[in-house]
């Protein structure tokens, strides 16, 4: 009698346990994205779309964004962007393209991770058109430019005088394959 109590409960701790762990799971993905948001990091845009910014041009700023690429596999990719620097001035909406190349045999997907720096500013800095924003298929030994049309924010604090976008180039073809 005393080993079927036992059971039971046992049964029952890894009944709460399973159920307690699919909830903890199934929240991790809201928890994530507004992690994300909070830090500036992701690739929160692509999901909610490319933002619609007004343009109101302060002549009298000027900031210095940053552009830095790396691919995540060494080796798979070629990846760099068209410029390192611009000077722009905020709520004035700039264009500038990064490369990618596949370098390997075989055609494949890849997926651009944005994040800017210092922490906090990625409100400030809106995308309009990336190719962040869905992955990218490249043929064999295929490469191309792909664009960027950015505009950073008036309000950006003034004691911010330079952004860093830096991307993250990831080979996402066997996740893409498997869908």
């Amino acid at each position: 009698m005393d080993r079927k109590r036992a059971n039971r409960k046992l049964l029952l701790s890894l009944l709460v346990m399973t159920a307690g762990s699919f909830a903890f799971g199934w929240a991790l993905v809201p928890l994530y994205d507004v992690f994300c948001r909070a830090v500036g990091i992701g690739n929160a845009e692509a999901k909610d779309g490319p933002a619609v910014v007004q343009e109101l041009i302060d002549p009298n700023r000027e900031v210095t964004v940053e552009f830095v690429a790396s691919p995540a596999s060494v080796g798979s990719y070629e990846f760099r962007p068209q410029v390192a620097s611009m000077r722009v001035h905020p709520g004035k909406l700039y264009d500038t393209e990064f490369y990618a190349k596949n370098l390997t045999s075989v055609a494949s997907v890849a997926q651009a991770v944005p994040s800017i720096s210092p922490s906090g500013t990625a409100q400030y800095f809106h995308k309009t058109e990336c190719f962040c924003f869905t992955p990218q298929k490249f043929g064999v030994g295929e490469g191309r430019q792909m664009p960027l049309r950015f505009i950073v924010d008036p309000k950006l604090p003034l004691n911010v005088d330079r952004l860093t976008l830096a991307y993250t180039f990831y080979d996402t073809t066997q996740t893409a394959t498997r869908q």
